[in-house]
């Protein structure tokens, strides 16, 4: 038997929520943090984890957008491949590795309004191009399992639909492991009412290709009955028992089925997930108060300044709140000349006070499975700390706790900076402090774009053209949507700030013309660039690099993310960083899934975020 668990992200020691880790943009690092998740794991004798969940979603409203990578397909593909890599190994017969889980397959992020299993509208281009490619990244990683989504996709149930679970997954996809359904699924398809009861749900899940049903009993109760009847074949349970029975075996489970004793070294966990805690964090302003001296004299304030539970975020299991380290014990930890207010409208307490650092954010009992919200803001409460907290006259800094983006364009002015520290688990409290006082120079970059209002959502950035000023995110026109805002967002895809400056020049690629042929045989471009750190500190860098097809048989996005590179500058120091393109980046899926590289003017765009306005333009010929 396979005991699977609920191991998101993090057994024991919990690291920040996949949505935060994909902020790292360190896929090296996500890597090392899952092998120490799933040797935890295995601990306990845990031998299969519901985990990576690789839902792109475009709505942060949704409570289970923080347990997926964000709004980006390529960024949702390297994760994919990162985490997978982490809890597989190279093997799945490694006593140090678990089986992994892709899921929610297929559509779920779509859920209309954020609302969770509500129904979703997709069209075959948006699922090839944007949601599949994260899926089709851990089946090439050798994702063990699959999970079912509970949404429908055309009118069908993706628990029930041969489409998308045999014709597409095992066929287009080249799946070959174990699919199992979501909590209470294959029951559901009568409440969807795509089945008479749950009899005909069983028949339809099963016939469909879906191998093992997960605690509604619907196949233990009526497979038998099925077969007998002839309306399930015995060749269709054959292959469901096939399935399981192939991953037992490549995981070696007959012969070792209690697993092996795993000793773990609990210090070295900590230390990855500070790691990880601090590389995914984002510095999203910064007015020059940042990172504070030693001698700064700080007064912390806030919601959050003893908080534990909400920092190690949603889904977590077996990670004991008791044991993390608040951010009030953690800033003064870090400095003797912090004063902790609980009572922030007395105004005399910030007498002698340099700087004020308030702890905000949102509960993890807000994000979640069946956690969604209507509204992203800080709650009332909060921006109402903020305003009297400007008025005060104190340079301000706020640290934000949160598993979602937040709409932050009502407050932002009011504050010197902005450190976003996510739900980044165990580790939080200590990587905010190492960056505030600059222990850690902060390099996450944001994994999904920041509204200016909760109003403007949906807003993503790999958007197609509409031919009329309606692409705001661009700055085409301040005004092409609505009347009454602006409607660029706040912070876009791929934007995080440093305590040290980088400059990009002399972009490059190696050949501005290639043909198809070549391309298909498998050259690739190679795209250059000097960046150079004209700052006072060492600092990471993630060297992004964008696409657009500027004329295709389908509208292509503006932007789309097809590589980056996370690298190290040391102060005064120049990097020449070489990024490559081919055949795999250059194209897209028709409405049949297949994939194609059309001849035509291409633009290539190197630099911090999507917005950069860094490029070259290439050429394929036919």
């Amino acid at each position: 038997m396979i005991y699977g668990r609920d191991v998101i992200h993090g057994h024991r020691t919990v690291y920040p929520l996949p949505l935060a880790s994909a902020a790292s943009f360190n896929d090296e690092l996500v890597t090392e943090c899952y092998r120490n998740i799933a040797v935890e794991a295995l601990a306990d004798g845990i031998r299969r984890t519901f985990s990576p969940m690789l839902d792109l979603c475009h709505d942060p409203r949704w409570g289970r957008m923080v347990e997926g990578p964000g709004e980006d397909p390529y960024l949702g593909a390297r994760m994919a491949k990162a985490i997978v890599r982490g809890f597989q190994g190279d093997s799945l017969n490694r006593s140090d590795s678990i089986v992994a889980c892709a899921k929610h397959y297929l559509g779920y992020g779509a859920s209309e309004g954020g609302r969770d299993y509500a129904r979703t509208e997709i069209s075959d281009i948006t699922l090839y191009n944007y949601i599949l490619p994260a899926f089709r990244a851990a089946v090439d990683a050798g994702v063990g399992t699959f999970m079912s989504s509970f949404n429908d996709i055309n009118g069908i149930p993706v628990t029930g639909s041969k489409k998308y679970l045999t014709d597409i997954l095992r066929g287009k996809l080249g799946f070959d492991g174990f699919v199992v359904s979501d909590w209470g699924a294959v029951s559901q398809l009568e409440k969807q009412g795509y089945a008479v009861d749950r009899r005909d749900s069983a028949k339809k899940a099963i016939n469909a290709g879906l191998d093992l049903n997960m605690c509604d009993n619907c196949y233990i109760d009526n497979l038998e009955d099925l077969v007998n009847a002839g309306e399930v074949s015995v060749q269709t349970i054959d292959s469901a028992v096939r399935n399981i029975l192939c991953v037992k075996l490549a995981m070696g489970l007959f012969d070792r089925p209690y697993g092996d004793m795993i000793e773990y070294d609990s210090a070295r966990h900590l230390s990855d997930a500070r790691d990880l805690a601090s590389e995914s964090m984002v510095l999203l302003k910064n007015s020059g108060v940042l990172p504070l001296g030693r001698d700064a004299t700080v007064a912390l304030t806030g919601p959050f300044i003893n908080e534990r539970r909400s920092l190690l975020g949603t889904w977590t299991l077996d990670g004991d709140a008791a044991n993390i380290t608040s951010f009030a014990e953690a800033l003064c930890a870090a400095s003797g000349n912090v004063r902790i207010i609980e009572d922030s409208d007395n105004a005399f307490e910030y007498n002698g006070i340099d700087t004020v650092i308030l702890a905000l954010g949102e509960s993890y009992l807000t994000t979640g499975e069946n956690h969604s919200v209507s509204d992203i803001s800080l709650d009332p409460a909060q921006r109402e700390l903020i305003k009297k907290m400007r008025a005060l006259g104190k340079k301000t800094v706020a640290v934000i706790f949160s598993a979602r983006p937040m709409a932050l364009g009502d407050i932002e002015s009011d504050l010197d900076a902005i450190l976003y520290a996510w739900h980044c688990g165990s580790e939080t409290a200590n990587a905010a402090c190492d960056i505030l006082f600059g222990k850690t120079v902060p390099c996450g970059k944001t994994p999904v774009t920041f509204p200016k209002k909760a109003t403007q959502l949906p807003l993503y950035y790999n958007i197609t053209s509409s031919g009329r000023p309606a692409n705001c995110y661009y700055g085409e026109t301040d005004q092409g949507n609505y009347a009454d805002g602006i409607c660029t967002p706040l912070y876009p895809f791929g934007y995080g700030l440093s305590y040290t400056s980088f400059e990009y020049n002399g972009l490059t690629v190696d050949s501005d013309t290639v043909s198809l042929e070549e391309l298909k045989a498998g050259k690739r471009l190679t795209v250059s660039v000097n960046i150079s750190n004209v700052g006072n500190f060492d600092g990471k860098e993630t060297v992004q690099l964008y696409i657009h097809d500027k004329v295709a048989s389908i509208i292509r996005p503006i932007r789309e993310l097809k590589n980056y590179k996370k690298i190290l500058i040391k102060k005064g120091e120049t990097a020449r960083v070489e990024l490559t393109v081919g055949y795999d980046q250059l194209g897209f899926y028709d409405g049949s899934g297949d994939y194609t590289v059309e001849p035509g003017d291409f633009e290539i765009y190197v630099g911090e975020s999507c917005l950069t306005e860094n490029r070259v333009d290439i050429l394929v010929t036919k």
